[in-house]
């Protein structure tokens, strides 16, 4: 019975530090997409006295993925009503000249500050509108949103890691004896430790087949999908080749790691 309590508690933290891993694994990708939507959206607003050719905009910055020029018409069929035909074709003369920027990805605020720089240092070029308020608020949300999960996984990391080296220290002590009696035979460290990484190894390997079940039946949950679908993210929760592999391997080379850090922490007892 104490044996099964101690596999189920090695299991149970192994799994919440898989858990904890795979969601911050997750929202990485959630805030990689949300950049993306946030990048398709935003633009920079430049305003010209005469007309600049939109390949000559790509020139200018590496950031600049694309330019178009914004048409005035519809400002213009607005007051055609109230302004003579003549007036309106001065109108369209005098009226500066409109370009929509697209960037390559969601710039960071010293790119913008950069980029309005570069875009003014041009003769042609009166005004460049970044709307740099807005967008600042946004990224810095973005930045204490990471910092959030990244600080959370880190804390449940290290408490779960202790707690997983208390358990293999109490599964030690449990084959003390056994383990003496094969010293005393001449055995090496590594045999008379050899259920301490049979132990690691096994839980590790079941820790991971329930982490893998548990995200296979939330990745066909059609309420997630909705749900992230509606603040216009998707993307994929669990990866059962690419993430699977890879919190297994996480999963293993912790348990060994502190199960190797305990066999020399006992052999330097001795």
């Amino acid at each position: 019975m104490k044996s099964l309590k101690n596999h189920l508690s090695l299991i149970v933290a192994l799994f919440s530090i898989l858990f904890t891993l795979q969601i911050f694994f997750i929202v990485d990708r959630a805030i990689i997409s949300y950049e993306e939507g946030l990048k398709n959206d935003y633009s920079i607003i430049v305003i010209a006295k005469t007309s600049i050719a939109t390949e000559k905009f790509l020139t200018m910055s590496k950031i600049i993925e694309d330019a178009e020029e914004i048409s005035p018409e519809k400002v213009i069929e607005r007051l055609k009503d109230d302004i003579k035909t003549k007036n309106l074709s001065l109108l369209r003369l005098a009226l500066p000249k409109f370009y929509r920027l697209h960037l390559e990805h969601f710039p960071k605020p010293y790119e913008i500050e950069k980029l309005t720089k570069v875009l003014l240092k041009k003769p042609n070029i009166t005004r460049v509108e970044s709307f740099t308020k807005n967008h600042d608020t946004i990224y810095k949300l973005l930045l204490l949103f990471k910092g959030v999960i990244q600080v959370f996984s880190l804390a449940v990391f290290v408490v779960t890691s202790l707690l997983i080296f208390k358990e293999m220290r109490i599964w030690q002590f449990q084959h003390s004896e056994r383990m003496s009696i094969m010293a005393l035979f001449g055995a090496p460290v590594w045999l008379r430790s050899a259920v301490l990484f049979r132990l690691a190894i096994v839980d590790a390997l079941v820790a991971s087949v329930i982490l893998m079940i548990t995200f296979v039946i939330l990745n066909t949950n059609t309420f997630i999908k909705f749900e992230l679908g509606n603040i216009g993210i998707d993307i994929v929760l669990f990866d059962i080749v690419n993430d699977g592999l890879l919190l297994t391997g996480v999963a293993l080379l912790l348990s060994l790691i502190l199960a190797t850090l305990l066999v020399i922490g006992h052999k330097e007892e001795a």
